[in-house]
C-alpha cells in the first residue's frame, strides 16, 4: 500500500471557495482572446445534454464565463462549423464519455484509450449488434465521409426513443470503441466519421497505457477543479475511486487540508501558488455546470443544495423544471427556472436567499435574455413573495 504524503498546507473554506472558483473560470478576467476553446481547454470537459430552454447546456457554459458569446460561434469553436457540401476539416473537440456525454479538447483524445479498451471488452450491452451491419458502417463512412445516424441508414427501428436501428446500434459502438467519432451537432444530431479521418495522426496513434491515462486524467481533473477530495476528483471524469488512489500520488496534485472538510483533499499546486483575486462573474448557470456537477461538493462549498427536477414528476418539483443556479459574488444565491415566450423570458419560479440577492439576480436575468434576444423580463412567481415587487422594480429599474 502506497503512502501518501501528509498535507502541508490548511486552506479556511472561503479560500478552497475561491480557489476552485478562479479554477472554473468565475473569478478574474476571462481569457477572451482563447474564447470558447480556451473554455474548453480550460474546463477539460462540457457536458452536453438534449434539454434546450435558453440554449443548450454546452452553449450556457461558455456564455456563464464569457458573456454573451455569440451561440453560432460557440458551435464553431467546438466544431470548426463547416458549410454543407465543403470538406470538414478535422474539428478541435470530439464527443466521448466523460463525466457523461462530453465534449472534449481534441488533444485528450489518447487520454481516453483506457476506456475505450474498456468498451472493446465490454460483456453485455444493452442493444444487440446485428451480424454484418458494423463493417457496413465503417465501408459507408469510409466512402461518403461524415454522416448522420439517419444519413447511415435510419437512427430508430420504431418512433421510440430506446429502439435504435442496427446502423445506429453499429455507429454508437464504433464510436465507444473509438473507430468512429462525432465530429459535430447538426440540429442535435451526432456526425460520425472515421477517426482515422477526424483526429490528427500524432494523437490517434498515440496510445497510452491506463496508468499513464489515469493519472493524465486525476491532474486534469485537479487542474480543472481546483481543490477538491478523492470523491470530488473521481466524479469529473467519472472515474473509480481504486483508479483514482492508483495514481494521485504522482499525478503533480498536492494533498491539503480544508478546514470544515471531512474528507481529505488534494489540490493543484499551481492554485495554491497565488491568492486568488479579481471580479466576480454574476450569472445564470446551466444545472449541467461543472462547477455545481456534483451535489455533496456544491453543498460542501457553497452551501447549496442543488438539483435538477427535469426528470422529477412535476408535482414534486421543489425549484422548477430547469432551475438555473444564479452565482453572484462567488456565491451561489438563487435559482430561477427560465422559459421564452417570444421575446420575453419568463422567470417561472425564482429562489432568493434574501434581499440582498435582488440586484444579482435581476442582473443575470437581464443579461441571459439580451443573449437570447429577448427585450423583456417577466416574473411570474417568487418563493418568498415578499420579494417579487423588490425584485420587479429592480429588473424595471435596469432594463430602462
Amino acid at each position: 500500500m502506497t503512502t501518501l504524503p501528509r498535507p502541508t498546507t490548511t486552506l479556511t473554506a472561503d479560500d478552497a471557495r475561491r480557489i476552485v472558483l478562479r479554477a472554473q473560470g468565475f473569478l478574474g478576467a476571462p481569457d477572451r482572446r482563447a474564447g470558447v476553446r480556451g473554455v474548453l481547454r480550460h474546463l477539460g470537459a462540457v457536458q452536453l445534454d438534449t434539454i434546450s430552454v435558453l440554449a443548450r447546456s454546452h452553449e450556457l457554459v461558455p456564455y456563464a464565463r464569457l458573456g454573451a458569446v455569440d451561440r453560432k460561434t460557440v458551435e464553431a469553436s467546438y466544431w470548426n462549423g463547416r458549410p454543407a457540401g465543403t470538406a470538414a476539416p478535422r474539428p478541435h473537440a470530439f464527443e466521448y464519455w466523460s463525466h457523461a456525454a462530453c465534449i472534449l479538447p481534441v488533444e485528450e483524445w489518447p487520454h481516453f484509450a483506457f476506456r475505450r479498451r474498456a468498451y472493446r471488452h465490454r460483456p453485455h450491452w444493452n442493444h444487440e449488434l446485428p451480424e454484418g451491419a458494423y463493417d457496413q458502417v465503417i465501408k459507408q463512412l469510409r466512402a461518403e465521409g461524415p454522416l448522420t445516424s439517419t444519413e447511415l441508414g435510419g437512427a430508430k427501428r420504431t418512433s421510440e426513443w430506446w429502439d435504435w436501428s442496427g446502423t445506429k446500434v453499429a455507429v454508437e459502438r464504433a464510436l465507444m470503441y473509438g473507430e468512429v467519432v462525432c465530429v459535430e451537432r447538426r440540429g442535435w444530431k451526432r456526425v460520425y466519421d472515421l477517426a482515422e479521418r477526424a483526429i490528427p495522426d500524432a494523437l490517434l496513434h498515440d496510445e497510452l497505457d491506463d496508468t499513464e491515462c489515469l493519472r493524465r486524467l486525476v491532474r486534469l481533473a485537479g487542474e480543472s477543479l481546483g481543490v477538491g477530495t478523492r470523491a470530488d476528483i473521481a466524479d469529473y471524469h467519472r472515474l473509480k475511486g481504486e483508479q483514482v488512489d492508483a495514481v494521485i500520488a504522482d499525478s503533480g496534485l498536492v494533498p491539503v487540508e480544508v478546514e470544515g472538510w471531512a474528507k481529505p483533499a488534494w489540490a493543484d499546486p499551481a492554485a495554491l501558488a497565488t491568492a486568488p483575486r479579481g471580479r466576480h462573474r454574476t450569472t445564470l448557470l446551466s444545472p449541467f455546470d461543472s462547477l455545481v456537477w456534483e451535489r455533496a461538493r456544491t453543498e460542501r462549498i457553497f452551501g447549496f443544495t442543488h438539483r435538477l427536477e427535469a426528470y422529477v414528476p412535476k408535482p414534486k418539483r421543489v425549484y422548477g423544471y430547469f432551475a438555473m443556479p444564479v452565482l453572484a459574488g462567488g456565491r451561489l444565491v438563487g435559482r430561477v427556472d427560465p422559459a421564452r415566450e417570444g421575446r420575453t423570458l419568463v422567470a417561472k419560479q425564482v429562489t432568493l436567499d434574501g434581499s440582498k440577492a435582488v440586484p444579482a439576480v435581476a442582473q443575470a436575468l437581464i443579461e441571459a435574455a439580451t443573449w437570447v434576444n429577448c427585450t423583456d423580463v417577466r416574473v411570474e412567481r417568487v418563493d418568498e413573495p415578499g420579494l417579487r415587487e423588490p425584485l420587479a422594480r429592480e429588473l424595471a429599474r435596469t432594463l430602462a
